[in-house]
């Protein structure tokens, strides 16, 4: 089975890079980094380089695509070449998901119309404009149309999982959590904002202006 993942510029590397972590351990699974054209995408902040391995018009029957977030996805909402190659391929995928603001492109694809979906907590409302019901669900699967969001980024990896389970089965998802020794145990309850004070709110406000 093939899993596209898409990358374009100013994605979020662990959106794309944490389910890949996840889903190269499946020997089942042929993964392929897609784009717009081969070559090197940047990362949100530009530090970190992707590389795209094939065209969007080289993958044209995917199995599975998976569409990470981050803030270049924004330049997508209104249509492009991405949006295009979704509406083209969904038909036939066996799950079109996304990580983080990836469910913004798939909104612009007008695949979430009518569909609970969710996204990173900071867009949640984005995705109304796109004929989806906001919700702030960890996964939102949608079987029957075989659509799956994830909310921010590490959610990804936790999809992933419910992928494999999906495809394979209980006792491969499980393989595949142990392979990467995924058993998290962070220092702080501090994953989503109704777990925190003002004071970080104020902190995660002040960092994100200064990315964007």
């Amino acid at each position: 089975m093939q899993v596209a993942i898409p990358l374009y510029p100013r994605l979020t590397a662990l959106d794309a890079i944490g389910p890949y972590e996840v889903l190269q351990r499946v020997p089942e699974l042929d993964i392929v980094f897609v784009g717009e054209e081969r070559g090197t995408v940047r990362t949100e902040n530009g530090f970190l380089g992707l590389t795209v391995d094939a065209a969007y018009d080289e993958v044209p029957r995917p199995d599975i695509v998976l569409v990470p977030g981050g803030n270049g996805s924004r330049a997508f909402t209104n249509g492009g070449e991405i949006v295009d190659w979704l509406q083209a391929v969904h038909p036939t995928t066996r799950f079109t998901t996304s990580v983080c603001t990836g469910a913004l492109v798939l909104g612009a694809a007008g695949l979430l119309q009518g569909l609970t979906a969710t996204t990173h907590w900071a867009v949640l409302e984005a995705l109304r404009p796109f004929g989806a019901e906001p919700t702030s669900e960890r996964i939102v699967e949608h079987l029957d149309e075989r659509i799956i969001t994830a909310a921010g980024v590490s959610a990804g990896i936790d999809m992933a999982l419910r992928l494999v389970q999906l495809l394979v089965d209980d006792i491969g998802a499980q393989a595949a959590q142990v392979m990467i020794e995924y058993d998290p145990a962070p220092p702080f309850d501090a994953g989503h904002p109704t777990r925190v004070d003002d004071a970080v709110m104020t902190r995660v406000i002040e960092w994100a202006a200064q990315r964007d």
